[in-house]
């Protein structure tokens, strides 16, 4: 498996004006491009993929080989056929995809897929293929694309497009890059105007995903098991090292599932790369789409989420294990569980990976290496079996006896020097998959590379309080926000000792979890309203809390959850996840910038630069702060 290092520098690529196939759908730009399948075929079928070039009066086609590797983000409709983009089967008649092949991850390919020989003539299957492409071409380019049709090809229309997350993330400078990147050795001709006008560019086949043998037998494997639903719906946990593979092989799998079946479960429990949520959650998903672009074009509304409210779990393993406990609890087992973990292998990290699978007893543990990584021991069912992990200790006796899911949440308890652990450990089959990279994401650049990564994510839930496309874009500092009053909802720092006196101040222009907790906070006269200890609880979205209004009594929230969700909400949660810091900066006003300041006192507890760090005087002393640009 390959994947692709932090994007690039350079800015975004020139406009070009627009060309393609017109049709009667307004100023939409589109093309449509002939596929053929590039497995092994019998030598009647077509050997080729052809793509669009506008010539004059009418398009042209560029003949390529095998598939098509792009960046940039376009819709893809297949009209004839079917093809495949990352794992995901897209059959004519099927509803139209939204692609986001970004220079943060690796870049995506459309591949057109062997499908049977339909028992029609050539005269028939051409006509069909006319039928079909009657509400896209005039007469003329429909006579002349049938000219070039062969048997079993696939004609796909690609569509510009344009959306409210997409135009919200690129208003911030620098970000434009992301989706799109000007190539200056790249030579502009017709192929490369026709592409720009979609808002696409070709790529280096090398420079799109490859999946090594063991990743394409594991996930062959996987989705057999799946399907063959013989005992049950299987529970699939995927392990290894940070900056791997995982994720990737994660939203492939997905994807080759949903070719096959209606929807797939996905549990999160990787705090720092979240997949559809902004990080610091574990959470449970009911996938039924499928995942054609990195995390922050997906945001989604998940089942059951719980706001952790860091990026590590280092500090308190112990509630991370028993928020896993409390959001696993609602897994229904009607489809296939997928499982995602955290890269934190070693060490203690490995012995609470143990934990995770003895409490979470998956049916298939698919583990990652490289030749590049740490070592880490194969996790068999007798390796897991035999040695202690974090907080739970061997049993081989217990073994193959396993507990009902629903006791799952009342059965388990933790070990201590004086009792053994109850959990019953009922085996797994372990599936090795090797990776290699291309380019490998170093321990220099990694803590960059994903603060942009968890930045962006942010940026993507916010784009969802940007009304849809095409109407304009309004600034977070010129939307309206929710009152809350202080005493319609308990409040909790979960990250660091905070002085109640201090409470309000860290509250302010900070990212909160929106949270619902069993127990009433009305009857209260004033507020706020503190919480002594960080509780397990629903976590119903997020917002900025971007004022408080200590006249009125007030927070004033901005979020996208809807308010008929917003009237359960009864608890604030707090955490070290930041607000990226151009929504700050790009606050478009005369004078001074709200929540910007050059002036900002190190020394008060808390405000440290290692967020909830107690520092003594005389570490103070020996320190020198550099001064901020803005806080």
């Amino acid at each position: 498996m390959r994947c692709r290092g932090p994007p690039a520098e350079g800015a975004s690529g020139s406009e070009a004006a627009p060309s393609g196939v017109s049709t009667g759908r307004g100023a939409e730009r589109r093309h449509l491009a002939r596929f053929s399948p590039c497995r092994r075929r019998p030598p009647s079928m077509a050997d080729s993929l052809l793509l669009p070039k506008r010539g004059p009066g009418r398009p042209t086609w560029l003949r390529v080989r095998k598939g098509f590797t792009f960046s940039g983000i376009c819709r893809v409709t297949c009209l004839y056929g079917q093809v495949q983009v990352f794992g995901f089967t897209i059959s004519q008649g099927q509803p139209s995809q939204d692609v986001f092949s970004t220079y943060t991850h690796t870049f995506l390919t459309i591949n057109a897929v062997h499908y049977s020989m339909p028992e029609k003539s050539r005269k028939e299957m051409k006509r069909e293929a006319r039928t079909l492409l009657r509400s896209h071409l005039n007469l003329d380019d429909r006579c002349w694309a049938m000219k070039n049709f062969s048997p079993l090809c696939s004609i796909v229309m690609l569509e510009h497009l344009k959306t409210s997350t997409v135009n919200f993330i690129t208003s911030y400078p620098g970000l434009s890059h992301v989706f799109e990147q000007e190539n200056r050795t790249c030579k502009i001709n017709s192929e490369y105007l026709a592409l720009t006008s979609v808002g696409i560019k070709k790529e280096k086949k090398r420079k799109g995903l490859h999946l090594t043998e063991s990743a394409l037998s594991a996930l062959e494997e996987l989705v057999s098991v799946s399907c063959e639903e013989v005992d049950g719906c299987p529970v699939i946990l995927v392990c290894g090292p940070q900056d791997i593979g995982k994720s990737t092989f994660n939203r492939y799998l997905i994807n080759q599932l949903l070719n096959s079946i209606s929807c797939v479960d996905y549990l999160e429990c990787d705090l720092g790369q979240t997949e559809f949520t902004p990080p610091g959650c574990i959470s449970l998903f009911n996938i039924t789409e499928p995942i054609l672009g990195p995390p922050f074009t997906h945001q989604r509304t998940p089942q059951k989420m719980v706001y952790y409210g860091k990026l590590s779990c280092k500090s308190n393993c112990e509630s991370y294990i028993e928020i896993i406990k409390y959001v696993f609890s609602s897994y229904k087992r009607e489809a296939p569980l997928l499982i995602n973990t955290m890269g934190w292998v070693a060490d203690e990290g490995l012995l609470l990976l143990i934990d995770l699978i003895r409490l979470l007893s998956p049916s298939h543990v698919v583990q990652f290496s490289s030749a590049s990584s740490k070592f880490m021991p194969n996790l068999t069912p007798e390796y897991v079996d035999s040695v202690n992990g974090l907080y739970t200790k061997s049993r081989r006796r217990m073994r193959n006896r396993g507990f009902p899911l629903a006791e799952f949440a009342e059965n388990l308890e933790f070990a201590d020097e004086e009792k053994e652990s109850p959990v019953m450990f009922t085996g797994h089959k372990l599936i090795s998959v090797h990776s290699e990279f291309t380019f490998r994401i170093t321990s220099r650049n990694r803590q960059s590379h994903n603060r942009i990564l968890r930045e962006l994510a942010v940026l993507g839930y916010l784009g969802q309080l940007q009304p849809p496309v095409p109407k304009p874009l309004s600034p977070l500092h010129g939307l309206t926000p929710y009152q809350v009053p202080f005493n319609a909802v308990a409040l909790r720092i979960t990250h660091s000792d905070v002085a109640p006196t201090h409470i309000l101040y860290a509250v302010n222009a900070s990212w909160v979890g929106l949270c619902k907790i069993l127990d009433d906070v009305r009857g209260y006269t004033s507020g706020p309203i503190l919480l002594a200890q960080t509780p397990i609880c629903d976590c119903l979205g997020f917002g900025i809390c971007r004022g408080v209004d200590m006249e009125k009594r007030l927070y004033l929230i901005l979020t996208p959850v809807p308010p008929e969700e917003l009237r359960t909400v009864n608890c604030l949660l707090v955490g070290a996840i930041s607000i990226p810091q151009c929504v700050f900066k790009n606050q478009r006003c005369e004078g001074t910038v709200p929540y910007v300041t050059t002036d900002y006192n190190f020394k008060l507890p808390g405000a440290s630069e290692k967020i909830g760090a107690r520092e003594t005087r005389e570490t103070h002393k020996g320190k020198s702060y550099p001064k901020p640009n803005f806080h």
